[in-house]
């Protein structure tokens, strides 16, 4: 993989003969590998990492490579959009349940509680959008829409519209790459300024860095991220490939 930017050399593990020698991070060239190595409970327990599959790592490769045509990336993202999703309905709460089969006997299962909802931020969180209609197709959804400062970064929300009472659901807040967490933290702020609990929020996502995990956490420790990587360089291009617009 090629090294896109290197922004976050001081979130990079260098991985030599003697790892736990310490020696200053040497600058990057282009071409170079990035190697990094998630410690154990790094971020806490509220973070959650996809198991790290041969199929997962397949999709992940796909979307990040550039020779990648617009069809087989949307058709890639799609499935690995999905695999979050559904592991993100995995953090709602449920409820014993009992049904009736068809041959009249009694099965103990599982059903959701009410009280569910997404959030997507605006433009590239509405890409995960129809994955998770697909899984609740009734479940109702709300729009963030926070814009960034080209030279300061600086994020600020410019649109946002919520069912009513999201002060009293669960919310799957959609937004598939973080790279420096900003535009998140206004997302959850904004939510928090709506009454929403943090522990009520479960931020689904396909790549961030190490940086924007500590980011978000940092100022919002209770709400739950789940992601399929965390990497030092993040696929920036995700939102303007998905939607044709690069």
């Amino acid at each position: 993989m090629r090294v896109e930017e290197t922004t976050y050399q001081n979130s990079l593990t260098i991985l030599d003969s003697n790892p736990s020698s310490p020696m200053p991070t040497p600058p990057l060239s282009l071409g170079s590998p990035i190697v990094y190595r998630m410690t154990e409970n790094e971020f806490g327990s509220t973070f959650k990492l996809l198991p790290q599959a041969c199929q997962l790592r397949e999709l992940q490769t796909i979307i990040r490579d550039k020779t990648t045509s617009r069809g087989d990336f949307k058709f890639f993202a799609d499935r690995l959009i999905r695999l979050v999703i559904e592991e993100s309905l995995n953090q709602l709460p449920f409820r014993p349940c009992k049904v009736t089969t068809p041959t009249g006997g009694v099965y103990d299962g599982l059903k959701f509680e009410k009280g569910n909802c997404g959030v997507s931020i605006v433009r590239s969180g509405e890409a995960m959008e129809q994955g998770l209609r697909d899984c609740c197709r009734s479940i109702r959804i709300g729009k963030i829409l926070v814009e960034s400062n080209i030279e300061t970064h600086e994020a600020r929300v410019v649109y946002a519209r919520f069912p009513e009472d999201i002060s009293k659901r669960k919310v799957i807040l959609m937004y598939p790459i973080m790279s420096s967490g900003n535009t998140v933290n206004k997302a959850v702020k904004v939510l928090s300024d709506h009454r929403v609990l943090e522990e009520n929020i479960i931020l689904a996502n396909l790549f961030c860095t190490p940086h924007a995990v500590h980011s978000i956490l940092s100022k919002f420790p209770n709400i739950k991220i789940l992601t399929s990587e965390v990497h030092p360089v993040a696929p920036n291009h995700f939102g303007q490939k998905y939607f044709g617009t690069d």
